[in-house]
Order: C-alpha cells, then structure tokens, then sequence
C-alpha cells in the first residue's frame, strides 16, 4: 500500500482555505476576464496590486504602468477576443494565495485570421485592505493554432 495521501485529503485538495477568500479569488478571476472581453483596460489592471510581475512570451513586465501598456499594445492587434478561465487550484494562507488558472484563448485579428490559444496561469495574489489582487501572474501556452 502506497504512503501518499488517499485522494479528497486536504494534502492532494488543491483547494484550501477559507471558502470566502476563494470565492473573492474567483470573482477576481472572472473580473479580469470580463475586462478581456471588453477590452477595458481600466478594469483590468484594477486586478493587479501595485508592484505586480506578469510573465508571459518570455517577457517579464513589472508594475501596473508597464503592464497596463502592454496589454493595451496586445490588444490593438486583435479586433475581437474571447477569454475564458477555469480555476483549477486556489490556496489561501493568511493574506497571500496560489492559483492555477486554465485560459482558453480565442484572437481574431483585424484581417480576420483566428488565433486559438490553450493556456495556463501560475499565480500569486494578496489581500489588500478591499479584497484579493494578482501580485504575479505566470503565463504558459500549452497549444496554439491559426486559421484563416
């Protein structure tokens, strides 16, 4: 018989926490992805904290002014996008968590060619005085395909 942890066990559950914490950490996820979808960039960089790292296509941007101007740049190339996340882990421990979140990317460019990617987020967040921030958000692409 193995020693490692039978599964639901609170050493394989990759959700722990405080269920009001995790439920803000989603709401946090499913806000920036409606800022995605409106392409509002107001809204979304009111979900980093103050001195946040993205990194993401090998670069790595710190603070919510160059984040902001990089999203905004990304955006411009596209005419349409669609965003959908799915937390896959959410750990709360005092005032910072961890979460992994699948993105599912869908890019139509102005000349109408599709970009669909499959991501996934590694992230840090922190509880600030009004609710939970990303601190430093990791992105991988795991598939991508064009069509015309």
């Amino acid at each position: 018989m193995s020693d490692a942890a039978a599964p639901g066990s609170e050493e394989n559950s990759v959700f722990d926490g405080p269920l009001e914490d995790r439920l803000s950490i989603r709401e946090r996820i499913d806000s920036y992805s409606d800022a995605v979808f409106r392409r509002d960039a107001e809204a979304w960089i009111a979900n980093w904290s103050d001195e946040a790292v993205w990194r993401i296509s090998g670069s790595e941007l710190r603070g919510r002014s160059q984040i902001k101007s990089a999203w905004i740049a990304a955006m411009d190339a596209f005419a349409v996008v669609g965003f959908f996340a799915t937390p896959g882990a959410i750990r709360v421990e005092g005032g910072r968590a961890i979460a992994r979140v699948y993105a599912q990317e869908i890019l139509v460019d102005h000349n109408g060619k599709v970009l669909k990617i499959i991501g996934v987020y590694d992230d840090q967040l922190v509880k600030s005085a009004a609710s939970w921030l990303f601190a430093e958000r990791v992105y991988t692409v795991l598939h991508d395909a064009v069509t015309s």
